[in-house]
């Protein structure tokens, strides 16, 4: 089994709770958001889309889309509902010596609902 894919977020002890930022890394980049104390990371692309996460809204745990109002979960990228299909990856963070770091991904556990998975019903609305 091969090591889970890490990405350095650089130094986030700056990021007060509640905020968020980007971090170009990746394909979408990863949008991390600090809650309760605690870092979050997620693909930077909203699952309907191709929205930047980065540029929604934050309140709490759900991160919401700027363009059609759908939340995600920071905690593990499930979906609150249409118009997004499934949830978006997200990483684990581990904060080393003041540097962040995301870890692997979690795109298995978004919301396997046979929505837009192969083999499944493609759902837009």
């Amino acid at each position: 089994m091969s090591e889970p894919e890490s990405f350095d977020l650089g130094d986030l002890s700056g990021l007060a709770d509640g905020d968020k930022t980007f971090v170009d890394v990746g394909e979408y980049g990863i949008v991390v958001c600090r809650v309760k104390g605690e870092l979050f990371a997620l693909e930077d692309n909203c699952s309907h889309a191709d929205t930047p996460l980065s540029e929604g809204r934050l309140r709490g745990y759900n991160l919401t889309c700027p363009l059609h109002g759908t939340s995600f979960d920071v905690r593990d990228g499930t979906h609150s509902g249409p118009p997004a299909y499934t949830g978006v990856p997200c990483y684990k963070v581990e904060e080393r010596d003041g540097v962040a770091v995301a870890i692997g991904s979690s795109s298995d556990d978004t919301d396997a609902d046979g929505f837009g998975e192969v083999g499944g019903m493609f759902r837009t609305r």
